[in-house]
């Protein structure tokens, strides 16, 4: 029988739980030890959020989930935690919007990550944000971001890389920066787990046609659909949107402002569907490549690699919004496996990452590699 260590996990901007359960299926078994991660206690200010995490994951073991404005959350009363996981909000980083970084009312919140980990110094964290984020504020809202997390606490190793979701089994090109902290102390360097389905990603057809959701599912209810939405659909193909479709002009959208490729664009059966957004109006939906109607909630938490089993709570919109913000859990099941197999000295296959560290001083020579990496699509080193 194996001798366990489990190191308790504390969350912040915990969403609906894809970062957790990405962590909770993450073991590692090496000389007679299994090392695993329970998790202690988790923070959002949304109460349907909240709902979906408590639902899912407390199981008895004690998880205490806290529905409160991190603004005023009291980190010194929270149970000690020796890792930590936080996707601080992006809303000012990303590249859909007016990217207002440190100016925002969003951007500053990941300095919070960075008081709980000078509180409790836990041997690993893991940080999750949008690719936008390394150009806003012209490059030192991230450079300031890296600064401030290494360090944190006592100090870690950091790791920082831009991954993509389709490369680590999600049928989605959901592509998010990634820091992983390793506490100096360990004398031990993440190394970025290497893809696993770069050469054949799964597509929309393998996860939605291959074992059909059952209509009576949790969280499966149909969006009503106008007539004139459910016309303009018969004129879009696969993969085409609002734009680039043969839409007769009676029912072309009338918008003068940005063309985002997003709207009312169908999927491609054979291809990972486009990144799964929490909010938007008309046309943002994600719509089949087949029916003519957008996703449902079910159908889009399986792009995202929720299980069937995992129940969201709340209204239909605030689901919606719970899944979009979601990090998929295959993903963060990758990563924690490999924080995992870093600590206990187990050998994985690995890529570098492609994305530089650099001290302040050399912020010239961040954006040349930031500049660079967008050039060659995010190729890998």
């Amino acid at each position: 029988m194996s001798k366990r260590k489990i190191f308790k996990l504390g969350e912040l901007f915990c969403g609906p739980g894809g970062i957790a359960y990405g962590a909770a299926n993450a073991v590692v078994k090496v000389n007679g030890f299994e090392y695993s991660i329970q998790h202690q206690w988790a923070n959002d200010y949304d109460k349907d959020t909240c709902s979906t995490y408590e639902r899912n994951f407390s199981n008895g073991n004690g998880l205490k989930v806290i529905h409160r404005d991190v603004k005023k959350l009291d980190i010194p009363s929270l149970d000690p935690i020796d890792a930590f996981a936080y996707g601080f909000p992006c809303n000012d980083f990303s590249i859909v919007g007016e990217q207002r970084g440190f100016n925002g009312e969003f951007g500053p919140l990941y300095s919070y990550g960075v008081k709980v980990i000078d509180y409790f110094k836990p041997k690993f964290f893991i940080a999750e944000n949008v690719g936008g984020i390394r150009s806003s504020n012209e490059g030192k809202a991230f450079q300031k971001i890296i600064d401030d997390l290494k360090d944190s606490g006592n100090g870690y190793h950091l790791t920082v890389h831009l991954y993509k979701s389709e490369d680590y089994n999600v049928p989605q090109t959901r592509h998010r920066i990634i820091i992983v902290g390793i506490e100096n102390s360990l004398n031990r360097r993440f190394e970025v787990p290497a893809p696993v389905t770069t050469e054949k990603p799964p597509t929309v057809r393998d996860t939605l046609d291959k074992n059909p959701i059952p209509q009576d599912a949790f969280n499966n209810e149909l969006t009503k659909q106008s007539k004139t939405v459910i016309e303009r659909l018969k004129h879009i193909k696969p993969g085409q949107n609002a734009w680039n479709a043969d839409i007769p002009d009676h029912l072309r959208l009338n918008v003068k402002s940005a063309q985002l490729s997003h709207i009312y664009r169908r999927l491609h059966p054979d291809k990972p569907a486009y990144t799964i957004t929490g909010s938007g109006g008309g046309g943002t939906h994600v719509y089949h490549w087949k029916e003519n109607r957008a996703l449902t909630n079910r159908e889009r938490a399986r792009l995202q690699t929720f299980p069937d089993n995992f129940i969201f709570e709340g209204p239909k919109e605030s689901v919606r919004k719970q899944i979009g913000m979601a990090v998929p859990p295959k993903l963060a099941e990758a990563i924690f496996t490999a924080v995992l197999k870093t600590i206990t000295g187990v050998k994985y296959k690995s890529i570098k990452p492609n994305i530089g560290y650099y001290s302040s001083s050399s912020i010239d020579a961040f954006r040349f590699s930031a500049e660079k990496e967008l050039v060659t699509d995010y190729a890998y080193a």
